[in-house]
């Protein structure tokens, strides 16, 4: 798998689709690996060449002392288009992962559109995650046993009812995740960056067409962050996934990966 190194961080990233269609770069989520969006990634392969990351951190990267910030993890995914020698981007980024789409955007003028999903512009006007699910999101049972422990962090991210409804497709997500999340070091950095990001000042100098989708049960990210994303972004399109919760993405991963086809269809 190919590799970039940016002071000393050693970036891995998957190359997927098709290497003449237009790039399209794929950012994670807080601790999460590239495994998230293999559902989107096989969606776009035939039309696009699809790029997934790890951020630093997570996975196959390197995971250097923190605290990191966003604007690190911009420079590292700018870093893999150098790498890949890409002259237009189109860039797709969840939660930390729509963050640091927003940085790139700022910094980078190969980015082409953007599409943010369940993300924040950061902020004193954010709507932040709410105490109790902050706690629930980092601090596990100490007598859970590592499977029940990703079980059990994952749950304010989901609707009730996801873990029976798909059971063996949760066995699974369990078992990308705890192949190919972030140690505990890499998610506490992350997790500074998230908390430290604040782009609200300054998007209203982006000038790219820009997606904007989130659930509107996110426990996470409320979604009166989509509402002020649109409010912030001057040419952001808002579409709303009714009781959809923090991974809607995954959980209507078809109803997601058309609506982003058609996006893409549309500017690229």
């Amino acid at each position: 798998m190919p590799s970039v190194t940016r002071d000393g961080v050693a970036i891995e990233y998957a190359v997927d689709g098709n290497p003449t269609g237009p790039t399209v770069l794929l950012l994670e989520g807080l601790g999460y690996g590239r495994w998230m969006w293999r559902w989107l990634a096989e969606a776009l392969a035939d039309d696009y060449e699809v790029l997934r990351p790890d951020n630093r951190g997570t996975g196959d990267s390197d995971v250097p002392a923190g605290p990191y910030t966003i604007s690190e993890m911009a420079a590292d995914a700018a870093a893999v288009l150098d790498d890949r020698g890409v002259d237009a981007v189109h860039v797709c980024g969840a939660s930390m992962g729509g963050m640091i789409a927003q940085e790139l955007a700022l910094d980078d003028d190969r980015v082409a559109s953007l599409t943010l999903l369940c993300t924040s512009p950061g902020g004193e006007d954010a709507a932040q995650t709410p105490p109790e699910v902050q706690e629930h999101i980092f601090s596990a049972p100490e007598d859970a046993d590592p499977r029940e422990r990703v079980r059990y962090l994952m749950e304010p991210a989901v609707s009730d009812g996801f873990y029976e409804r798909e059971p063996e497709l949760v066995d699974r997500i369990v078992d990308w995740r705890l192949a190919g999340d972030a140690t505990p070091v890499g998610r506490e950095a992350q997790a500074a960056a998230v908390a430290a990001f604040d782009a609200s000042d300054r998007l209203g100098d982006l000038s790219v067409p820009t997606l904007v989708l989130h659930g509107t049960a996110d426990r996470v990210l409320p979604v009166a962050n989509a509402e002020l994303l649109a409010e912030l972004l001057p040419h952001a399109e808002v579409e709303l996934f009714e009781g959809g919760p923090h991974l809607f993405f995954i959980e209507e991963r078809e109803r997601v990966n058309d609506r982003v086809r058609s996006f893409l269809g549309g500017v690229a």
